[in-house]
């Protein structure tokens, strides 16, 4: 089986005698995962996480990822996230599965299909320049059933564009906070909501942010309460950790 939702509704055919223990059994007995020799595939992370495995596309070849995906395809996998994968590899990957591609964030989802778009997650950003990583962690969301809301070039050199989206912000149910330079929009959005801000440092800025380290080093020592920090550029980090939260709230206003 492949997710938590047809486990269930397995035990339940077993319930209401739709299914025998046996045939139940003989379907949990399949492999868990499969060794293609460069990879195991995993295909019990929904099982246990609620999202299958994600694959990091930057060291692999384009062939290792097309085989991942396939195997994954065939097991009933869909929306399956591709990260760090550039268009040069996507282009190949996408002759042999279906294959929806975003080369601003450098992400793919294989097999897109079907997804809610649940709760609320705003993506933010200090400035233009932050989008890629935001857009990374937009599209983690979305691909995980999340519903998401974009507030770009909003960062403190003019406060008056963040506090123009309050009511956005404040109806969110966790927000990802995308900047680079001083790392402060964090900060200033951790002040401003009453739900988990997730804090993602960039690699944007001059010399003296180290690439990234400087708004890292600051999102840390963060003075706003509930705010979190993943690391440098980890866009995708940030939209899965968004999700889970989102729909942890779900569960609890359900």
């Amino acid at each position: 089986m492949d997710n938590k939702h047809e486990i269930l509704e397995l035990l339940r055919a077993v319930a209401d005698g739709t299914a025998t223990p046996e045939d139940a059994l003989l379907e949990l007995k399949r492999s868990p995962f499969e060794d293609l020799g460069y990879a195991k595939v995993d295909f019990h992370r929904s099982v246990r996480q609620g999202a299958a495995e994600v694959l990091y596309g930057a060291s692999k070849t384009a062939e290792q990822i097309l085989g991942i995906a396939r195997a994954m395809g065939e097991r009933g996998c869909r929306n399956i996230l591709i990260t760090r994968m550039d268009a040069e590899k996507a282009a190949i990957v996408s002759a042999g599965v279906e294959l929806e591609y975003h080369p601003e964030a450098r992400l793919g989802i294989a097999f897109p299909g079907d997804r809610p778009a649940l709760g609320s997650i705003v993506v933010c950003t200090g400035g233009t320049s932050d989008m890629p990583v935001a857009e990374e962690a937009a599209l983690t969301a979305e691909a995980m059933g999340n519903h998401v809301t974009r507030l770009y070039d909003v960062g403190v050199a003019g406060l008056h564009r963040l506090l123009s989206s309050l009511d956005v912000l404040m109806r969110a149910r966790c927000v990802v906070a995308v900047a680079g330079m001083e790392g402060a929009l964090a900060s200033v959005v951790g002040g401003l909501v009453d739900c988990p801000v997730v804090a993602v440092p960039t690699s944007v800025g001059y010399g003296a942010s180290f690439g990234g380290l400087s708004a890292l080093l600051a999102m840390l020592n963060s003075c706003a309460s509930g705010c979190s920090v993943v690391n440098i550029d980890n866009g995708f980090g940030a939209g899965y950790l968004a999700s889970m939260i989102n729909q942890m709230e779900g569960l609890k206003a359900d």
